[in-house]
Formats: C-alpha cells, sequence, structure tokens
C-alpha cells in the first residue's frame, strides 16, 4: 500500500524558513517524478516544485523560484521542501504527489499518488 505523509507545516514568520517532508511508503525514490503542490485560499491548487529523478529535471514556480527548494533523501524514501523567505502568499496547504510514469508539469489529480497535505501559515 502506497502512503505519502507530508509533516513539517506551521506557523511561520514573514522572512522565515520552514522545511516540508513528505515520508513515502510503498513507493521508491529512484525513478518516480515527485512534486510538492499548494492550495491557496481563493486560489486554485498549483504545483510549486517538481523534480523527475530519472534526468534530473527540476520545475519551480515563478512565484518560489530562488526561495523553495525540493530535495530527497533516498536512504529514508523522503523528499523535502526547503522553504526560504517565505512570505504571507506562501501560506496554503502544501500536498507532495508521485507517480511512477509521470512527469513534472501535470495536474494534482493526475498523480497516482497524494498525500493529505500539511498546513503553512506565514504571519507575523
Amino acid at each position: 500500500q502506497v502512503q505519502l505523509v507530508e509533516s513539517g507545516g506551521g506557523l511561520v514568520q514573514p522572512g522565515g524558513s520552514l522545511r516540508l517532508s513528505c515520508a513515502m511508503s510503498g513507493v521508491t525514490l529512484d525513478y518516480d517524478a515527485t512534486a510538492w503542490f499548494r492550495r491557496v485560499p481563493g486560489k486554485e491548487r498549483e504545483g510549486v516544485a517538481c523534480v523527475e529523478y530519472s534526468d534530473g529535471f527540476e520545475f519551480y514556480a515563478d512565484s518560489v523560484k530562488g526561495r523553495f527548494t525540493i530535495s530527497r533523501d533516498t536512504a529514508k524514501n523522503t523528499m523535502y521542501l526547503q522553504m526560504t523567505s517565505v512570505k504571507p502568499e506562501d501560506t496554503g496547504a502544501y500536498y507532495c504527489v508521485t507517480d511512477r510514469f509521470a512527469s513534472c508539469g501535470l495536474a494534482f489529480e493526475a498523480y497516482a499518488y497524494r498525500g493529505q497535505g500539511t498546513q503553512v501559515t506565514v504571519s507575523s
């Protein structure tokens, strides 16, 4: 059974940092496309970061480029989203997804496996 469990969300001040984790079981990170999405209040869910481990391709949304970094720990089968210089507009629910046969740039629902999300609130 495949499970993706996000953690690390919480309240952070503007300009601060936060690291989200996505612990995966039932799948491996070696060849999957994995990504982070977020749902900001009043907006549609958007992809913020994605990596295709087969060829090293990485994608970042313009709104987070230079501030967020996607990474992984294969020994722990865990994916991370390092968030720095966070802004109030980064507030939202963050979800990790993965799919063995997918690529970056797809809609959230297109990925076979999706987590339940972790809430990030950026506020002073």
